[in-house]
C-alpha cells in the first residue's frame, strides 16, 4: 500500500472518530483547527476555498483558520488532522480507539 494511500484511509477513521464526538463539548478553538484541517486535506490545492456562512464573523474565524494551514500539503493536513483527533481522544477521554 502506498504512503498516500496509507494516510488517506487513516484520515478516513480519524473523520469517523470525530464525528463521533458529537456528544463532547469541544472548544470553538479546537473545532476551528479540526475545520482546517479537514478542509486544507480535502479542497484541491489550486482552489481557493472561501467559508459561505451568512454569518460575517464566522466567516472570518474559519477563513481565519484556513489561513494558518494553508501551507500544509494535503498529506500534511490529514496527518495533522489525525493527530488532532488522537489527541483530542486523550484529552476528553473519549471512549473510541486512537487512529
Amino acid at each position: 500500500m502506498s504512503k498516500t494511500k496509507d494516510i488517506h484511509e487513516r484520515f478516513l477513521k480519524a473523520f469517523e472518530a470525530a464525528n463521533a464526538m458529537d456528544d463532547i463539548d469541544i472548544p470553538i478553538d479546537l473545532r476551528l483547527q479540526f475545520y482546517a484541517y479537514y478542509k486544507q486535506a480535502t479542497i484541491n490545492a489550486s482552489s481557493f476555498y472561501s467559508p459561505n456562512d451568512p454569518d460575517q464573523i464566522r466567516n472570518a474565524f474559519k477563513l481565519n483558520a484556513i489561513l494558518q494551514v494553508k501551507d500544509l500539503s494535503a498529506d500534511e493536513a490529514k496527518l495533522a488532522y489525525i493527530d488532532l483527533v488522537n489527541e483530542t481522544i486523550t484529552k476528553y477521554n473519549v471512549n473510541i480507539k486512537l487512529i
